[in-house]
């Protein structure tokens, strides 16, 4: 189980008892917002993609936020290409719902947005549709997987409609 392979991971680290587990999906955004009891900009929302050369990598962005097609192909000079459900478990170990910058395998690599950075803590999941970690961004940073980079490749968060 994938969570079990974070949980090894993160023994290495001394910090595998910081990872909790609910009786409830925290699947998606919304759902590990009310999991955990906060905003959900504050969920780390671990998407995975492929780029040119099929090879797989991970976006860690806010849960407030969506991937911005233009910066990410100015970045990553190719279009968009989420994994499907199957390519995510085979390429990273974790099904979508507990997809994780955590436990990778060597050739995934992982980035995370600059939208976190704006939150002294996040909540990325921990391998499972129903578990989390808190972390600070420095820590995310540290205990991600493949470390590549910051990016910018996330859409500015529209501002709210005026009453």
């Amino acid at each position: 189980m994938s969570i079990e392979k974070v949980r090894a991971y993160f023994e290495h680290f001394g910090i595998a008892d910081r990872i909790r587990e609910f009786d409830v999906s925290s699947a998606t955004v919304e759902l590990a917002a009310v999991a955990v009891g906060v905003e959900g900009a504050r969920i780390a929302k671990s998407m995975s993609f492929k780029l040119a050369d099929d090879a797989p990598i991970i976006i860690v962005t806010a849960g407030d936020r969506k991937i911005d097609n233009a910066k990410y192909k100015a970045y990553f000079h190719v279009k968009a290409k989420m994994l499907t459900f199957d390519e995510a478990c085979a390429f990273t170990g974790h099904a979508p719902g507990g997809v994780c910058s955590f436990a990778l395998p060597e050739n995934v690599k992982t980035y995370l947005d600059v939208s976190l950075k704006r939150f002294d803590t996040v909540f990325p999941a921990a391998g499972s549709a129903n578990s989390a970690i808190e972390m600070t961004c420095d820590e995310l940073e540290k205990y991600s997987s493949n470390f590549v980079a910051w990016v910018d490749v996330c859409k500015e968060k529209a501002p709210a409609p005026q009453a």
